[in-house]
C-alpha cells in the first residue's frame, strides 16, 4: 500500500524563514472566522489495530498512519493542479545531478509531540530502519528504484539531501515520508537493531512514551472498544489557518472499535460517529431516509468520483507443501478462468447496490489517464471460463458435481477474506456460488484481519494461504502502479513473494521493467504509453484477479466544519484534509 498523501497550502518560502504553514482560505467551503477551537471528531474502525509501531504498521487505516503520514511529510500535492508543494520542507528542493539529486531545507522550528526539535537527524534514521530487510517495513520498497537504493543524507541539523539512482516522476511523492523520532529509536536500533525496532510500540505500550511528528498522538487504547488521540500540542505551532490560527482545531480524535459494516452504520446513524464510507445503494438509502425523517444531521453527496481503490482475489503461488495447489496457482489459464468466473456486474448490483465499476488491472478506476482500451479483460463467462480449465487437465466431475484432474484430484482451493467485512464476504459468496456451477469448489472462509494480513505479507516457498480476498487503496496520480505491488521482490508483490524476491515469469520480470521505465519518464504522454504496455501485459498474466470498485460517496455529520468547497472532492483528494487537520465543530 503507497504513503496516503494530505494536502496543503500552495506556498513557497525561503529557506531562512521561520513563518508557519498556512492552509488557503480559498480551499475551504465556509471562511475561516467560523472555525473554533475545542471539541472532538468522533470516527470508527472495522478491527482492532495491529500496532503503534511505524515500522511494522501496514494497514490502511493503521494508528501511525494517523499520528504520521497523514499530517507529516516534506511535500504534498496541491489539489488544484497536482503539483508537490513543500509542507515539512521550507521550501522546494534545490535540484541537481542531472535531477537525482535534491537538496531540502527543513522547515524551522518544528516539534514532536514531546517537544523535541524535529531534524535532519529523524528523516535519516527513519529511512536507515525502513530500509532494513529484518525490520520489514512496508515502506522499504519506496527507498529502492530496479533494486538500486535512494539514499538520505544529512547535510546539517536543517538539510537534507536526497540522492536516487535514476531520475524518477515519483520522486516527490518518495521524499515525503514522516520523520520519526531519533531521540527514541535510534538508541534503540543502534544497541539492538531490527529486533530492538520491531519490539516496540506495541498496543500495550504506555501512551506517555508514544512521540508523534504529525497533528495527532495516542492518547488511550482499548481493545475492542477505542483508541482516542489527542492532538500535538507543538503542530500548531507551524501549522495554522489564514487567520494565524493553530491546528488542528480540535482537541480530541476518537475512534471507536465497531464489529462488522452493519455496526460501523447503525453508529453512524444514531448519531455516534461523524463521518462514514458508504461503500454501496443500501447504505445511501438508509442515511438518507434518515435525514429526510430528521433523525439525523448530516450532509449526503452520493457518487462523487470512482473510488481509489478496488478488490482483489490473490492466489499464492508459494505452496512448496502442496504441489498440486502451486503448479495451480502458477498457471495463467486457471488465473484467467478464475477472472471469467468473477461475476463484477452481479458483484456490483448485490454487494454494491448497483454503485461500482468493473475493474480488471491494478490501477484504481479514479485515475482516468490510465484507463486503456487494449487491456485484456476476462469477463464473466462461465463457458470460456470450462474450456480453460479443461484446457488445464480438468474435463471430468466427481460425484459431487467438482472438476478432478486424470489422477482423481479434486480442484479445491481455501478462500479467506477479513469478517466483518459485509461488502467483501458477499463478493466471496458470489464468487463462491460462480465457481460451483462450473464445477470449482471454493471454501470460503472469512478471517480475522490482522492475521488475514499477516498472510498476504508473509515470505517464502511455503506461505500460509490458498487465496485471498482483499483491497488496496491509496497511490498517487503521478505513477499509479504500486512500488511495492507490482515489481518483483517487494512487500505486496502479494501472489509470488518468495524468500530471495526472485521474478517467477518473464511475464512478471518484464511488469518490473516496464514499472520503473515508467517511473523514470518525466513526460506524462509518454510514462502513459508504457502504463498502457505494463497493463496489457498484466491484463493478460492475470497475477491477480481484480474484481470491482466502489464510488466515492461523501458524508458526515453537519456539526463538523472545514470541508473543501465541492468542486475540489473526489476519492484522491478526499473532502477535507488528512484526518481531520482542519475539522472543527460547528
Amino acid at each position: 500500500m503507497k504513503k496516503l498523501m494530505m494536502l496543503a497550502a500552495a506556498l513557497t518560502l525561503s529557506a531562512a524563514s521561520a513563518a508557519p504553514f498556512v492552509y488557503p482560505a480559498a480551499w475551504f467551503a465556509d471562511p475561516v472566522s467560523q472555525a473554533k477551537s475545542g471539541g472532538e471528531v468522533r470516527d470508527t474502525n472495522l478491527s482492532d489495530f495491529k500496532t503503534l509501531n511505524p515500522f511494522t504498521s501496514a494497514e490502511a487505516n493503521s494508528l501511525p498512519l494517523i499520528m504520521g503520514d497523514l499530517s507529516a511529510g516534506l511535500f504534498t500535492q496541491d489539489p488544484t493542479s497536482g503539483d508537490f508543494i513543500p509542507f515539512m520542507a521550507a521550501a522546494m528542493p534545490t535540484v541537481s545531478n542531472g535531477g537525482k539529486r535534491f537538496t531540502v531545507k527543513l522547515r524551522p522550528d518544528m516539534k514532536f509531540s514531546d517537544g523535541q526539535a524535529i531534524t535532519a537527524d529523524d528523516w535519516v534514521t527513519t529511512y536507515k530502519i525502513d530500509v532494513d530487510e529484518k525490520v520489514g517495513s512496508n515502506a522499504r520498497d519506496s527507498f529502492f528504484l530496479n533494486e538500486k537504493p535512494i539514499t538520505v543524507k544529512k547535510i546539517d541539523a536543517t538539510t537534507l539531501q536526497f540522492d536516487f539512482p535514476t531520475v524518477s516522476a515519483s520522486a516527490y511523492a518518495i521524499m515525503s515520508y514522516a520523520p520519526w523520532p531519533d531521540h527514541v529509536f535510534g538508541p534503540v536500533y543502534a544497541k539492538s537493531g531490527a529486533e530492538g525496532i520491531k519490539a516496540m510500540w506495541g498496543l500495550s505500550a504506555d501512551p506517555k512514551t508514544i512521540v508523534a511528528p504529525g497533528a495527532w498522538v495516542i492518547s488511550s487504547y482499548q481493545p475492542g472498544q477505542r483508541a482516542v488521540l489527542k492532538k500535538n500540542p507543538y503542530y500548531g505551532q507551524w501549522v495554522k489557518d489564514s487567520a494565524g490560527k493553530a491546528l488542528p482545531y480540535l482537541d480530541t480524535y476518537n475512534i471507536r472499535i465497531v464489529k462488522d459494516l452493519n455496526a460501523d452504520l447503525a453508529t453512524y446513524l444514531s448519531g455516534q460517529s461523524d463521518v462514514y464510507a458508504p461503500s454501496k445503494a443500501d447504505d445511501l438509502a438508509q442515511i438518507k431516509k434518515a435525514i429526510d425523517a430528521g433523525n439525523l444531521k448530516s450532509v449526503l453527496v452520493p457518487n462523487v468520483s470512482p473510488n481509489s481503490t478496488s478488490s482483489w482475489i490473490v492466489f499464492n503461488w508459494n505452496k512448496s507443501a502442496d504441489p498440486f495447489k502451486q503448479k495451480l496457482f502458477r498457471e495463467a489459464k486457471f488465473r484467467q478462468a478464475m477472472s471469467h468466473i468473477a461475476n463484477r456486474q452481479a458483484m456490483i448490483q448485490l454487494a454494491l447496490g448497483g454503485l461500482g465499476t468493473p475493474v480488471y488491472t491494478s490501477t484504481y478506476p479514479v485515475f482516468k489517464n490510465y484507463q486503456f482500451a487494449d487491456t485484456p479483460k476476462f469477463e464473466y463467462d462461465l463457458a470460456a471460463a470450462s474450456k480453460l480449465l479443461s484446457d488445464i487437465g480438468f474435463k471430468k466431475k466427481d460425484a459431487a458435481g467438482y472438476l478432478v484432474d486424470a489422477s482423481g484430484k479434486e480442484l479445491a482451493f481455501t478462500l479467506s477474506t477479513n469478517s466483518g467485512n459485509t461488502v467483501r464476504e458477499q463478493l466471496g459468496s458470489i464468487f463462491r456460488d460462480e465457481a460451483k456451477k462450473v464445477g470449482v469448489k471454493v471454501n470460503f472462509t472469512p478471517i480475522d484481519f490482522n492475521n488475514l494480513v499477516d498472510q498476504l505479507t508473509a515470505k517464502g516457498p511455503n506461505r500460509p494461504f490458498d487465496a485471498i480476498l482483499l483491497g488496496l487503496s491509496g497511490g498517487t496520480n503521478v505513477w499509479p502502479y504500486g512500488n511495492n505491488v507490482v515489481p518483483c521482490g517487494t512487500n505486496l508483490h502479494s501472489y509470488n513473494n518468495p524468500t530471495n524476491g526472485a521474478c517467477l515469469t518473464p511475464q512478471e520480470t518484464l511488469m518490473t521493467k516496464l514499472y520503473y521505465q515508467g517511473d523514470q519518464t518525466l513526460d506524462s504522454a509518454a510514462r502513459q504509453k508504457i502504463g498502457q504496455q505494463l497493463s496489457k501485459v498484466e491484463g493478460q498474466l492475470q497475477p491477480v484477479i481484480y474484481l470491482v470498485g466502489t464510488n466515492y460517496h461523501v458524508t458526515y455529520n453537519s456539526r463538523l466544519g472545514g470541508e473543501y468547497k465541492r468542486n475540489l472532492w473526489d476519492a484522491y483528494y478526499g473532502s477535507r484534509t488528512g484526518v481531520y487537520i482542519t475539522t472543527y465543530i460547528k
